[in-house]
């Protein structure tokens, strides 16, 4: 197994996002559907329509990305050279050049604070916006996302994640927690480029797939359930949407690659990001509402000069490859009049040692971080918060994962204080802590 493929804690990027699948005909897809017809009254609209999340599994290092330090000592600054950006007097890594003429549509946050070091902890913490407890496995941003847009009706997934195989011990916190697994992402399979099972496999029809239902009929005539129990009326509806789903033009499109002109594929790049980012983009643009696109191997413990750049050939570093999807994505959103209404997030679940260490590389850093923001409402070309001058904790504006998550799902119109029933009948609060960062609009 390359050894990309692994982070410090042992976990695979096949045991990442353990998401429901479409199988043959949409027959695991309805369970994606299934109960999501729970409907109450939404929250207010917020101010983006969608979200492309951009997450760097591992935890990247604030100092060489977002937050350089150049002025400090030589065993905390970054091996790389700052240069300047879009907004005046802000620098970043030398290897985002594209990112730096793009933060003029980027609120910076360089304060994310927490104290949970741990890969799956500080995952589950920045993705549900709950800390990590045994009593109550938390649903996702993504899954409340998806339970907020249950009646909407849209052919495609709520909340789709690009690729499925990724890191299995935050799976919980891409899934749905105590919300039903109808809200756990949609898996967009392992390469973006070719989403499994959309098109009928070869020799399967939908009068197949009739004799199937008609079979589940029988059965459930068998089991004495009669056609007006509320479990046989979901599961057709269901079925249903399913079907559509695989059978709609307008779905097999949005995953489809191959419409894209040349130009535009060559302009995020070859690589997994940037294909996962242009399929992001195009399932927002035909209407789903929480996308969520993992980058691995960002768990830089050694050899930070010679694993973020492209030092062994072109395409073969972390930084690189993320400049180009990211730049592009933003650029490509605000072209087509798709950035206003998409808010594009991107991070990971904590920064890297102030002090590099022994072999090169940085150490888990939950007291410092970042999070990039653009569209959906948020002011780009500001910055919120900083940290002291060798990038340990913050000395302004502290920001936690309560309070990005509380913001987040107000812009995208979810209310934070509505309650949501677990099902022993206990009544949650979506978040019972945090608060909206009002620098950021």
């Amino acid at each position: 197994m390359p050894l990309h493929s692994l982070r410090c804690d042992g976990f695979n990027r096949r045991e990442f996002l353990q998401l429901g699948c479409v199988g043959s005909l949409g027959l695991s897809l309805a369970g994606l559907f299934r109960l999501q017809a729970q409907a109450t009254a939404a929250s207010p609209p917020g101010r983006a329509r969608s979200c492309i999340l951009l997450w760097l599994d591992g935890g990247p290092s604030h100092i060489d990305t977002f937050d350089p330090k150049p002025d400090a000592p030589v065993e905390v600054r970054s091996p790389f050279q700052s240069i300047p950006t879009s907004i005046p007097g802000v620098h970043l890594c030398e290897h985002l050049p594209r990112t730096a003429k793009q933060m003029r549509h980027v609120a910076l946050i360089r304060s994310l604070t927490h104290e949970l070091g741990n890969h799956d902890t500080g995952t589950r913490f920045l993705l549900t916006g709950h800390r990590p407890t045994p009593a109550l496995d938390h649903p996702s941003l993504g899954s409340l996302v998806a339970w907020n847009d249950r009646a909407s009706g849209n052919v495609l997934p709520p909340y789709i994640a690009i690729p499925g195989d990724g890191v299995g011990g935050q799976s919980s916190a891409a899934r749905a927690g105590f919300l039903p697994g109808a809200f756990n992402a949609f898996n967009a399979g392992r390469d973006p480029g070719r989403v499994p099972d959309l098109p009928l496999p070869e020799g399967i029809t939908f009068s197949r797939s009739d004799r199937r239902r008609e079979m589940l009929a029988r059965l459930d005539r068998f089991s004495g359930l009669p056609e007006t129990d509320p479990s046989v009326r979901n599961r057709d509806a269901f079925y249903d949407q399913a079907y559509r789903l695989i059978a709609s033009t307008e779905a097999r499109e949005a995953f489809s690659l191959d419409r894209e002109p040349s130009r535009t594929r060559e302009a995020y790049g070859p690589g997994r990001l940037g294909t996962g980012c242009l399929l992001a983009r195009r399932l927002v643009e035909a209407g789903s509402r929480f996308v969520t696109v993992v980058d691995h191997g960002w768990d830089t413990h050694q050899q930070i000069a010679r694993e973020l750049p492209d030092s062994r050939f072109a395409g073969s570093g972390k930084l690189p490859a993320l400049d180009r999807a990211y730049s592009a994505l933003l650029t490509d959103l605000h072209e087509r009049g798709l950035l206003e209404s998409t808010l594009v997030v991107l991070m990971g679940e904590f920064g890297r040692t102030p002090k590099i260490n022994a072999i090169g590389g940085r150490d888990h850093w939950p007291r410092a971080g970042f999070v990039a923001l653009a569209g959906g409402g948020v002011q780009g070309g500001r910055v919120v918060g900083a940290t002291n001058s060798f990038g340990e904790s913050p000395i302004d504006r502290p920001v936690s994962p309560q309070d990005l998550a509380f913001t987040l799902l107000t812009l995208l119109g979810v209310n934070p204080a509505t309650e949501i029933s677990t099902p022993t009948g206990r009544p949650v609060r979506i978040l019972p802590e945090g608060a909206f960062i009002r620098e950021l609009v």
